[in-house]
């Protein structure tokens, strides 16, 4: 089984997490897609995070309704901060028979040469990328690299900071967020 990795804090899971996923999920070979609910990047402020298990639940409660979507918090127990690197070698250990893959915004393809183990993780591991709005260019070693697929997706520019903000400034942002993770949220008061 080929399973693509959809790593990020998810604070809270919105709309454009799910079709990005979705997307990968019916567009590629990926068999299904693990949302990776990070307790702590390396990063980010963690002053920012709502607790683990709450962001864990609100993906639980996005992705139920779909078969090739799941939620993960196999990083909950890796030491922290923690690396890709360290993921990828836990799950292999963990699910020998899987075949793991990263899912990545262009943005972040940008940038991942600069990753804790960049060669290696791209030694054994595919990444599908999905196209972002960024400035910079991808590094060249990486343009017609065989393990770097290009999955077309929309652009989605979508992102949880700007519904933070917008929960909090007291705008209606219900469309932007699926429906059982609005309500939890709103029932939970949470990013007031």
């Amino acid at each position: 089984m080929n399973i693509g990795l959809f790593f990020g804090s998810f604070n809270p899971i919105h709309v454009g997490h799910l079709i990005i996923a979705n997307q990968m999920a019916e567009n590629s070979d990926l068999d299904q897609v693990w949302f990776v609910v990070t307790p702590h990047s390396p990063f980010k402020k963690k002053s920012t995070l709502l607790d683990n298990y709450d962001r864990l639940e609100m993906v639980h409660l996005a992705t139920k309704d779909y078969a090739n979507l799941k939620p993960s918090d196999i990083e909950f127990n890796l030491p922290q901060p923690n690396y890709t690197i360290n993921t990828l070698t836990y799950l292999k250990e963990k699910h020998p028979k899987y075949q793991f893959s990263l899912i990545m915004g262009e943005d972040n393809l940008k940038g991942f040469h600069k990753w804790k183990n960049y060669a290696l993780i791209l030694e054994h591991h595919n990444i599908y990328v999905y196209p972002r709005i960024a400035e910079g260019t991808v590094d060249t070693q990486f343009n017609g690299h065989p393990k770097i697929h290009r999955v077309e997706s929309p652009i989605m520019e979508l992102s949880s900071t700007y519904i933070r903000k917008a929960i909090k400034e007291g705008k209606n942002i219900r469309p932007l967020l699926p429906e059982h993770v609005w309500k939890y949220a709103d029932d939970m008061q949470f990013y007031r």
